[in-house]
């Protein structure tokens, strides 16, 4: 009986709201979280990219740009995080094991309390709480969940109902349809809660597979990439070491490299213009230079339109006179995928490649170019695979214009971050881990601010952690073998210290190994952390982060 009480009670006190402090409603910012789905480290212009993201860089110039900020290397475990504040492992969410553990509060749960109105539109992707509203608590939501069809899907939900399949050739684009979601969510609040703040979620499911978009978009690039991966990857690295947004040397191709999950029979179904590997452009055929630039060529496609679309959500945030005091942060869940796979309903290789009837995916090419200047890819856990673009962009809350931030941050900081601004005090319940992240905040007035002693990875044999400027990793490909590198001189991941300095391998494999105990633990039953240090949303002492 008296551990049933004991659990009730840290029930309780893990279900409590955040407290606020003296932050008047009127002062508390508006917060648009916009999410790309498999978006590289260069694919945009102002890291670097030849791809046109007006709006984006506009975003970028009146604000800060991040340039070391992490997520976990994969779409659901980084949005679960994004969300929740915590590492995934920590959650039953890496690998996925049934629902989220019952002390879990998602942002816009913690946010409500708070005066927020909170709206989602697009993916969603978080196991364990499938529904946004009646599991991640907001007011609003439209849910794709066939993530195989962007022309026609058959599985979307309006606030936690579904709907009828799309019919083909309605017109229906998800990007297209995701913004407009996004606008009406605003407009309505606009009209029936200007009092109060609004927490936007705009989950985009692009460029992700299959590379599919408008035929009109992909004309704009039709031909701009038959240039090949090898230049635009050296374009791309001049471009970001240029803008101080790098200073390593860009990493090499690694023709060897076979993708994830790859069947040799996905190769007769994509047709000869397909390759595996990603090889020196020159090595390639001319069928199979037109393949592989006409699907770069879609990819471009869907980031422009992304774009496009990004900037009418924002003028409806300027026309319901609410840009001012907006927080606006772009990011992606991970970084350019390598995958070759076909699902849905198939790749008809006689349909125009980017049309409904093709599924197509990028490739380790390309890919490679995506996550320039950086190595891997996503899944993996090396520089490409968890490096994303932020671009922090509020003009009541950061002076600063146009400003770089070599601030080390993750997706669990946007918790503890967004929570200051909304003004939560520091509270502690029983039982209930220690948030992980670091609130941001520090680093909007000032570059350098924020110090931290580890960040953890994990995802598929993958495995890194960060220290200081020190980062270990290893790859199921690799035969787990820890790599050592210095980040400060070679985030392309070159130079491999570990020889050199076997002490502190030792030291950092170790502390990952206690990491990963303590996550192990986190996510089990409450009763065994009765014993816990207090949860600080705020404030928390360094020492007690892991």
């Amino acid at each position: 009986m008296r551990k049933l009480l004991n659990l009730f009670a840290v029930l309780l006190l893990a279900g409590a709201p955040p407290r606020e402090d003296a932050v008047a409603a009127e002062q508390r910012p508006n917060i648009l979280i916009i999410l790309a789905d498999d978006l590289g480290f260069s694919d945009i212009g102002c890291y670097g990219s030849e791809i046109a993201t007006p709006n984006l860089d506009r975003l970028a110039a009146d604000g800060l740009r991040f340039t070391q900020f992490y997520n976990t290397a994969r779409c659901w475990p980084s949005r679960s995080a994004l969300l929740t504040g915590y590492y995934p492992q920590q959650i039953h969410m890496d690998p996925p094991q049934g629902r989220l553990p019952s002390w879990t509060r998602t942002l816009p749960q913690q946010l409500k309390p708070l005066g927020y109105r909170s709206y989602h539109s697009g993916k969603w992707h978080v196991f364990g709480a499938p529904k946004p509203i009646a599991d991640g608590g907001f007011d609003q939501s439209y849910v794709l969940h066939d993530h195989d069809h962007n022309f026609n899907p058959r599985s979307h939900w309006k606030d936690d109902l579904p709907l009828p399949p799309v019919a083909k050739d309605s017109g229906y684009y998800t990007t297209t349809a995701f913004a407009d979601h996004a606008i009406r969510c605003l407009k309505e609040h606009a009209k029936e809660y200007a009092e109060q703040p609004f927490f936007s979620y705009l989950a985009f499911t692009v460029p992700h597979f299959p590379l599919q978009a408008p035929p009109e978009d992909i004309a704009r690039y039709r031909d701009h990439y038959l240039k090949g991966w090898d230049r635009v990857r050296q374009d791309r690295w001049h471009n970001l070491r240029d803008a101080g947004i790098v200073n390593c040397a860009l990493s090499p191709l690694e023709p060897a490299f076979t993708p994830r999950y790859f069947k040799p029979s996905v190769m007769e179904t994509l047709g000869s213009g397909e390759v595996k590997h990603a090889v020196p452009w020159t090595q390639l055929t001319d069928e199979q230079k037109r393949f592989q630039a006409t699907k770069m060529a879609i990819h471009a496609a869907m980031i422009d339109r992304m774009d496009r679309e990004i900037g009418r959500v924002l003028d409806q945030v300027r026309a319901m006179g609410a840009w001012e005091n907006t927080i606006i942060f772009f990011l992606s869940d991970n970084g350019t995928d390598a995958t070759l796979l076909v699902r849905g309903d198939g790749h008809d290789q006689t349909a125009a490649s980017g049309s409904a009837a093709s599924f197509l995916c990028l490739g380790p090419g390309w890919s490679s170019a995506g996550n320039a200047p950086f190595r891997r890819h996503k899944i993996w856990t090396h520089e490409g695979g968890i490096s994303t673009p932020l671009i922090v962009h509020w003009p009541k809350g950061i002076a600063a214009r146009g400003e770089l931030r070599h601030d080390v941050g993750h997706v669990i900081d946007f918790v503890p971050t967004l929570l200051e601004l909304a003004g939560a005090k520091a509270e502690s319940s029983v039982g209930v881990p220690l948030l992980p992240g670091r609130s941001l905040v520090p680093a909007f007035v000032k570059n350098g601010s924020l110090t931290r002693n580890n960040l953890f990875f994990q995802h598929e044999g993958n495995r890194a952690l960060r220290m200081g400027d020190y980062k270990l990793v290893s790859a199921r490909e690799d035969r787990d073998d820890w790599e050592l590198f210095n980040l400060a001189t070679d985030r392309c991941e070159q130079h491999n210290l570990a020889t050199e300095q076997p002490d502190r391998v030792r030291d950092m494999a170790a502390r990952w190994q206690q990491l990963q105990a303590r996550f192990t633990r986190d996510a089990g039953s409450v009763l065994p952390m009765l014993n816990e240090k207090p949860f600080i949303r705020k404030k928390a002492k360094d020492k007690s982060m892991p």
